[in-house]
């Protein structure tokens, strides 16, 4: 086999595991996040099985909107939970404009250090709300503090996790997607 051969073949053998590296990573850093708590992501669980301890951690709740005319607001502004113990928390939406219009919410978990164990067993986040004009949702979120967070030491000054939400325009983060991936194509 001539030196050009094997250059030819180690290139697409390389393109093709670069490739398949780009359409992984996705998949992997949310992975990796879930797993570590990295950025504030959360645990996801569908059940919980957990022991209920006594120790308790007050879970305070905050709401944000970005680029739309919505009021959003948490039912209740904290909860005193124990370690293991399933908490149910509301949240209000209404969309104050005169068309109907469509947002998806993000999350994050402070302190960073307690995401991992913030595990939230149903959720409104990251699914496509759409919202008529005037009407108004209550949308829950069901969670627990697993109780491994009382098992490392490091974790026993956590007394307060505050869960954030973010709404955000639907259409606007398409667009400036669009308009960033367009002015990526004329560089």
């Amino acid at each position: 086999m001539s030196a050009n051969r094997k250059t030819l073949s180690l290139l697409i053998v390389l393109c093709f595991s670069m490739l398949g590296l780009g359409f992984a990573s996705k998949p992997l850093y949310d992975t990796f996040c879930r797993i570590t708590g990295y950025g504030g992501t959360t645990g996801y669980s569908k059940d919980n099985f957990s022991e209920i301890l006594e120790r308790a951690v007050k879970v305070n709740f905050d709401s944000n909107v970005n680029g739309l005319p919505w009021e959003f607001s948490p039912e209740q502004s904290d909860m005193s939970i124990k370690l293991g113990q399933t908490g149910l928390a509301y949240y209000k939406v209404k969309n104050t404009s005169n068309k109907a219009l469509i947002g998806t919410a993000t999350f994050n978990v402070t302190p960073i250090k307690a995401a991992p164990f913030f595990i939230k067993t149903e959720c409104f986040c990251f699914t496509e709300q759409r919202i008529e004009p005037g009407q108004e949702l209550s949308m829950p979120v069901i969670f627990f503090v697993d109780p491994q967070l009382d098992e490392d030491q490091r974790l026993a000054d956590v007394k307060d996790i505050t869960l954030s939400y973010t709404f955000f325009d639907v259409k606007s983060a398409n667009e400036n997607l669009t308009a960033a991936q367009g002015r990526e194509v004329l560089n």
